[in-house]
């Protein structure tokens, strides 16, 4: 059980990553390409003060990586792999939402 509890917190941190929409918004961006702040920022539609606290979120968590150039700092995922476990969530989780067996979804809004 001890080795499973790194892999655990790790889990809950990727989760945590994904609670709020716009840093969901910049993984899925940075899937795509590596792209620098203000860059993201502009496409993004927020602040680059948002977008910074977000970045550092991402940081800590270790899903993304800044990559100094110069006088400019640019982001990625980590590792490739994260864009294709997006992708698996993206698509399981559009998957699930259009399955409507769930009684309750309706009226908890728990599905």
């Amino acid at each position: 059980m001890l080795t499973i509890a790194p892999e655990i917190e790790v889990l809950a941190r990727f989760g945590r990553a994904l609670a709020d929409p716009i840093r969901c918004r910049i993984l899925i961006t940075l899937r795509d390409a590596p792209a620098y702040p203000a860059d993201l920022a502009e496409l993004l539609g927020v602040s680059r003060t948002r977008l910074s606290n977000h970045l550092a979120c991402l940081r800590d968590c270790g899903l993304v990586v800044a990559v100094p150039e110069g006088r400019r700092t640019r982001y990625e995922l980590a590792d490739p792999r994260l864009g294709h476990a997006l992708d698996d969530l993206r698509t399981a989780v559009v998957t699930i939402a259009a399955d409507a067996t769930c009684p309750d979804a309706a009226t908890k809004d728990c599905c």
